[in-house]
């Protein structure tokens, strides 16, 4: 099967995704799909949204997630929890298919029949109306940075209702455009940055080539451009963090190929491992017909993989500051 051509879907997915005019974003409806089978609660915002429980817990032998909870609670002012209720919003769009993915693949290509086009103000007057919403909102996808504008137009709409230090908003992102500094505007992205209540979260998707594009049905040539968004990121000055998913074949030389990532990483941003959380790969509803035998095996290599990118971990960085939260963590 042929690569992803990521360039050419990227923009063919855009103007799918979005509508300048009416400052309006492709938004996924959960009703009726695979993906609202794995929810705790039904889909709310009239099955545009749902209330996801983000967790710090882990399965045995994989660590904590501090993400989003302990960004959440320092912008919020509130005591850290173990685990974090958060409105959920996802754009229709996403220029990669990763097998693992949570999210059934009918819902990331702006298909009408499970999507509508909404404005900013119409998904935060949906949040509203729901009893009890959360503090924090959660732009997720898809991928949100193929429709870049989401975020401010999102931060506007809760400014313009008095709420822009009262909810906490949290976006993410695959690694895989420039969209973000090619179609926002520089007022745009100071707002962003000088918007106190935001934080963003960008997945690496692989540690090697060979996983990256397993993983992504992306060009293994993208592996790289990955560090490269991730240090532009650094460099523009979001407060961010990072999740990396560490499937990949049992017979991944995990010794060499583990530091390499840390190694390219670390030329970045020294601290900046210390801002990334390995996410754990479960099986989904929606994935469920996706895992053949070597995708199974990539999930057995992730818990290889783990035990190596901890003792690495503690090989680069003392007990202190691998403890120091999250959130305090000096990357830049």
């Amino acid at each position: 099967m042929s690569n992803i051509n990521t360039e050419e879907v990227s923009a063919r997915l855009r103007l799918k995704g979005i509508d300048v005019s009416r400052k309006a974003i492709s938004i996924t409806n959960f009703n009726g799909s695979n993906q609202e089978k794995d929810f705790q609660e039904p889909a709310n915002c009239n099955g545009y949204g749902r209330v996801r429980h983000f967790k710090l817990s882990a399965s045995d032998g994989w660590p904590q997630n501090p993400l989003p909870i302990l960004p959440a609670a320092k912008a919020l002012g509130l005591k850290p929890d173990s685990q974090i209720r958060a409105q959920v919003f996802q754009n229709s769009i996403c220029n990669w298919r990763c097998w693992y993915c949570f999210v059934d693949f009918s819902l990331l290509k702006g298909d009408e029949k499970h999507s509508s086009f909404l404005t900013a103000d119409e998904l935060i007057e949906l949040y509203l109306r729901e009893e009890a919403p959360p503090p924090m909102i959660d732009l997720s996808g898809g991928q949100p940075d193929l429709t870049p504008e989401w975020v401010p137009w999102v931060m506007e709409s809760l400014s313009n209702k008095g709420l822009r230090d009262k909810v906490y908003l949290w976006s993410d992102d695959n690694l895989s455009n420039d969209y973000l500094w090619k179609y926002l505007t520089k007022e745009q992205i100071d707002l962003m940055l000088n918007y106190k209540m935001y934080s963003r979260v960008s997945c690496f998707k692989g540690i090697d080539e060979e996983s990256f594009s397993i993983n992504t049905k992306a060009s293994p040539e993208l592996f790289r451009n990955q560090f490269k968004l991730c240090k532009r990121l650094i460099q523009t000055g979001f407060d961010l963090y990072g999740y990396i998913t560490l499937t990949a074949s049992t017979k991944t030389d995990f010794r060499s190929v583990v530091p390499r990532f840390l190694d390219e990483l670390q030329t970045e941003s020294e601290m900046f491992p210390l801002r990334i959380v390995p996410l754990e790969v479960k099986k989904y509803s929606p994935m469920t017909k996706r895992v053949d035998s070597v995708f199974q095996d990539m999930i057995d290599g992730q818990y290889i993989a783990i035990k190596i990118w901890e003792e690495e971990m503690a090989r680069r960085f003392t007990k202190e500051q691998l403890n120091v939260p999250i959130t305090e963590v000096k990357y830049k």
